[in-house]
C-alpha cells in the first residue's frame, strides 16, 4: 500500500511570467502530473476506460499557498501525500521544494481533493465507492508525515519581507533617441 510519491520537475520557460517567476496556475499541473504518475506507479491510470474501470476522477477541492516564488529552470521536486482516502474520495497534499544548490527549500503546498464518479447513461455523474483495486494500493499517510498545516502561516511574509530568493538585475538598456527630423 502506498501514500507517498514524488516527481521532480524543471521550471520551463513557458511556464513563467514576464517577471520570470513561475505563473501560480502552473503549481496545478505540477500537481496534476504527480497524481497521474503516483496513479501509474500503481499500475492504474486517472483516465476511465483505462484497465477495464469505469472511473471517472474529477476534481472537487484545488488550493496552492505560495511562500517562495520559483523561477525558470529551477528544479523543483513535487511531493505527492494521501492526506486522507474516503470512502468515494480521495485528498492529497502537496509539497513543492527547489532543489537548487545545496539544500532543499520548500517554497509551496497544494491540496487536490478528487470525487470518484460514474459516468451515467445521460452523462450525469453519480458518486461512487472507490474500485477496490485501487483503493486496496492506497493507504492515508499516517499524521506525523502529514504535519499541523501550519505553512501557508509560517511562510506567508516571505513576499512581503524579503526572504525570498533575489532575481539579478537585468541590464538596462539606455534610452531610445528619436530619429524623427523635427527633434534632431
Amino acid at each position: 500500500m502506498s501514500y507517498e510519491f514524488q516527481i521532480t520537475r524543471r521550471v520551463e520557460f513557458f511556464e513563467t511570467d514576464l517577471a520570470g517567476i513561475m505563473h501560480f496556475s502552473n503549481f496545478f499541473r505540477f500537481m496534476e502530473a504527480a497524481e497521474h504518475a503516483f496513479f501509474r506507479s500503481l499500475g492504474f491510470s486517472v483516465t476511465r476506460s483505462h484497465n477495464g474501470l469505469a472511473l471517472c476522477l474529477p476534481r472537487v477541492h484545488a488550493e496552492c499557498d505560495y511562500a517562495v516564488p520559483l523561477c525558470f529552470d529551477d528544479e523543483v521536486q513535487v511531493r505527492l501525500l494521501v492526506e486522507r482516502k474516503g470512502r468515494r474520495s480521495l485528498t492529497y497534499q502537496f509539497r513543492f521544494s527547489r532543489l537548487n544548490g545545496s539544500s532543499s527549500q520548500e517554497v509551496a503546498r497544494g491540496r487536490l481533493t478528487v470525487a470518484s464518479v460514474k459516468r451515467q447513461a445521460d452523462g450525469a455523474m453519480k458518486a461512487v465507492p472507490l474500485p477496490k483495486v485501487i483503493a486496496d494500493k492506497i493507504q492515508q499517510a499516517p499524521a506525523q508525515v502529514l504535519g499541523d498545516g501550519a505553512f501557508a502561516k509560517a511562510n506567508s511574509s516571505s513576499f512581503r519581507d524579503g526572504s525570498r530568493r533575489q532575481r539579478p538585475k537585468r541590464p538596462t538598456r539606455p534610452p531610445s533617441r528619436s530619429m524623427h527630423p523635427s527633434t534632431a
